[in-house]
């Protein structure tokens, strides 16, 4: 696994820490840590996918279809 996933990955986990904290709290700031946890697991499975790829000795390009 690249770093670059290992990092955005520690993200994500640290920002569904940050919202159930924050929910618990009573505090609505949670939305915000659940919005960043989304970006953060879609930026691991890009460069998951990426390092696989690259790995393969392939780059990963735009899929044309049709």
């Amino acid at each position: 696994m690249p770093r670059i996933a290992l990092y955005t990955l520690t993200v994500c986990l640290l920002a569904v820490a940050a919202a159930v904290v924050s929910f618990v709290q009573g505090s609505w700031l949670g939305v915000v840590w659940v919005l960043l946890a989304g970006l953060s697991s879609n930026m691991t499975w890009y460069y998951v996918k990426r390092g696989k790829a690259a790995a393969g000795g392939r780059e990963p390009g735009p899929s044309v279809t049709g």
